[in-house]
């Protein structure tokens, strides 16, 4: 990993970086109905998707994210362009998994991002993996989506809730084991 400018003085602010997946297939849960009333949940199996990139920060809550129309490397420089503005009053150390399109490219187009990689096939580490179950949970299950513009309202609205709600941010991408080393 390169190291930072050593007269660079900006705090550090540490994140966890994922990107996922949401489209018009609508998943099927269980919930609650009144005695004798059978709850209709429509069913979607349209393929059409847009993707969410985000970063967060387990101990401050702050998190940062973009709908874009793919996971790809162009993707990915667009929204870490984003971050670096985001948090140009920063140094920002962003952990996060080995997809393909995290390429070294994008060590040196930032000077207030480093990156570190995550071993392979280890999503338990990655605290931002948890920002997914929680919108699905609470924004998608039992929803079918009209247009992909729906979707796209539905995660900026649920985006914008987390935004503004840092203590479920840090519930939901603060481990013990990270919290409870002063790192920020």
């Amino acid at each position: 990993m390169k190291s930072f400018d050593e007269n660079d003085t900006r705090p550090i602010k540490l994140f966890f970086q994922d990107e996922a997946r949401f489209g018009r297939i609508n998943k099927i849960a269980a919930c609650w109905a009144p005695k004798g009333i059978r709850p209709v949940v429509a069913q979607h199996q349209i393929r059409q998707y847009v993707y969410v990139y985000s970063v967060v920060c387990p101990h401050t809550g702050d998190n940062h994210s973009l709908i874009l129309p793919a996971a790809n490397s162009s993707a990915s420089n667009i929204f870490f362009e984003s971050v670096s503005q985001e948090y140009s009053n920063y140094r920002c150390i962003i952990i996060m998994d080995n997809a393909p399109w995290h390429t070294s490219s994008l060590v040196a187009q930032h000077d207030n991002i480093r990156f570190i990689s995550l071993p392979p096939y280890s999503p338990e580490l990655n605290g931002a993996e948890h920002i997914w179950d929680h919108i699905r949970e609470k924004y998608f299950n039992n929803r079918g989506f009209n247009t992909l513009d729906d979707v796209e309202d539905a995660l900026v609205e649920s985006l914008e809730q987390l935004r503004q709600d840092i203590k479920v941010v840090q519930s939901l991408v603060g481990f013990d084991w990270l919290t409870s080393v002063n790192i920020c």
